[in-house]
C-alpha cells in the first residue's frame, strides 16, 4: 500500500500524518505486506514531505509489516545523506525497511529553488542512484575515505520508480522496478518488456522483479466505489486549473459544484482508468492487469475523503485479492503503500 498523507478539508497536516501512522497499523492487521509513504514539497493537500522521518514513525507503530518509501526523490537530496538515513532505519528496524527511489523534482520553480535543486538535477539521476548504492555496499570511489555509517554493509532493498527512463536504468543496475498502471497500458507493457529483456542480475536482485502500482477502490457496490474516487479526481482537476493541489473534499460537495467546462473535462478525465467495483470486481481487474504485466506484486493506492470508507475499501480489496490469488499457483503479494 502507498499512502501519501493526504489532508482533508477541515483537518490539519498533523492530522494527516497521524492518520498515516494509524492506517499503517490497520494495513498490518489486514495482512498487507508493505506500507510505503511518499515525498511531496509545498503541496497544501499533502502532508508527506519527509518520507524517511515518517517511515520511522510507521515502523515504530507496527510490528512486522515492511515499511518504505515510494519514494524518496533523489534529485532533492545528496546520496550520502539518503544512504545514512536508510542505514539508521535499517539499524533500528532490521529486515523491515524498503528504499524506493524516484527522480521527480519540486512541483514549481519556487519549490525547486527552495530545495536548492532544479530540473537539470533529474538528468543526473542515474549517477545519483549509483552513488547511493555504492555508499550502501561500500563500493563508491568518487569520494575516497567517505563512508555512509551506519548504512555501509547493511542490506536495504532498493526499488526504482519508473519515471522517464527509470525502467531502463533499473534493468541496467539490476534493481526491482515499480511502474504505474493508470494510463497507457501498452506503453507500460513495453517498458516492462525492455526491463526484463535487458535486466542485468546484481547482488541487489538476481532476477527482474516488477511491482505494479495502481489506484483501486472497492465498496459494497460499483457505484459506491466510484464515489470514493471523486475527491482525488476533483483535487487533480483543481490543481490543473488553479495551480494548487487542495485538501480532499467530500464526494457530495464535489458533485454539487458548478464546474467550468474545463474543470468538468479535467475531472472526467481524472476519473478514467482507475480500478473500481465491489471487492471481487476490483480484485479481478487488478489480478488480470497483474497477469498481463507479469507483475510480482501489486502496489495499491487510494485517496478519498472518508477514512472509514477508505479502510473498508482496502479491507474488501485485501480479502478478495488474497482469496483469489491463494487459489493460483502464481500467487502475488498485495503491497499497501
Amino acid at each position: 500500500m502507498l499512502d501519501r498523507s493526504r489532508t482533508r478539508a477541515g483537518a490539519s497536516h498533523a492530522d494527516a500524518l497521524r492518520e498515516t501512522v494509524e492506517f499503517a497499523k490497520q494495513a498490518e492487521a489486514l495482512g498487507y505486506h508493505r506500507f510505503w509513504v511518499s515525498e511531496h514539497h509545498s503541496v497544501p493537500g499533502v502532508a508527506g514531505s519527509a518520507p524517511t522521518v515518517l517511515a520511522a514513525a510507521v515502523a515504530s507503530a507496527t510490528e512486522h509489516i515492511r515499511v518504505g518509501t515510494g519514494g524518496v526523490m533523489l534529485p532533492n537530496h545528496q546520496p550520502l545523506v539518503v544512504a545514512e538515513q536508510f542505514g539508521v532505519l535499517e539499524s533500528l528496524f532490521p529486515g523491515r525497511i524498503d528504499m524506493g527511489l524516484g527522480r521527480s523534482v519540486g512541483f514549481t520553480g519556487g519549490v525547486r529553488r527552495a530545495l536548492g535543486h532544479g530540473k537539470e538535477d533529474a538528468e543526473a539521476f542515474g549517477e545519483q542512484v549509483r552513488q547511493l548504492l555504492g555508499f550502501l555496499d561500500g563500493s563508491q570511489r568518487e569520494h575516497p575515505g567517505v563512508h555512509a555509517f551506519p548504512a555501509e554493509g547493511l542490506r536495504v532493498p532498493p526499488f526504482l520508480l519508473a519515471t522517464g527512463s527509470g525502467a531502463d536504468l533499473a534493468a541496467e543496475l539490476g534493481l526491482p522496478l515499480v511502474i504505474g498502471a493508470v494510463r497507457g497500458e501498452q506503453r507500460m507493457l513495453d517498458a516492462i518488456g525492455r526491463y526484463r529483456e535487458h535486466f542485468r542480475p546484481s547482488h541487489w536482485s538476481p532476477y527482474p522483479y516488477v511491482v505494479l502500482s495502481a489506484t483501486a477502490a472497492a465498496a459494497e457496490t460499483a457505484e459506491q466505489a466510484e464515489r470514493l474516487l471523486v475527491p482525488e479526481a476533483w483535487a487533480s482537476a483543481y490543481s490543473r486549473t488553479h495551480g494548487v493541489f487542495p485538501p480532499l473534499r467530500p464526494a457530495e460537495e464535489v458533485l454539487a459544484l458548478d464546474m467550468t467546462d474545463r474543470e468538468r473535462a479535467l475531472f472526467t478525465d481524472a476519473m478514467r482508468g482507475q480500478i473500481r467495483g465491489t471487492g471481487e470486481q476490483a480484485a479481478a481487474e487488478l489480478d488480470a492487469l497483474a497477469r498481463r504485466a507479469g507483475a510480482d506484486e501489486v502496489l495499491v493506492t487510494t485517496s478519498t475523503y472518508d477514512r472509514a470508507e477508505l479502510l473498508d475499501s482496502f479491507s474488501r480489496l485485501a480479502v478478495s485479492f488474497f482469496n483469489r490469488t491463494a487459489t493460483t499457483a502464481n500467487a502475488r503479494t498485495v503491497s499497501q503503500m
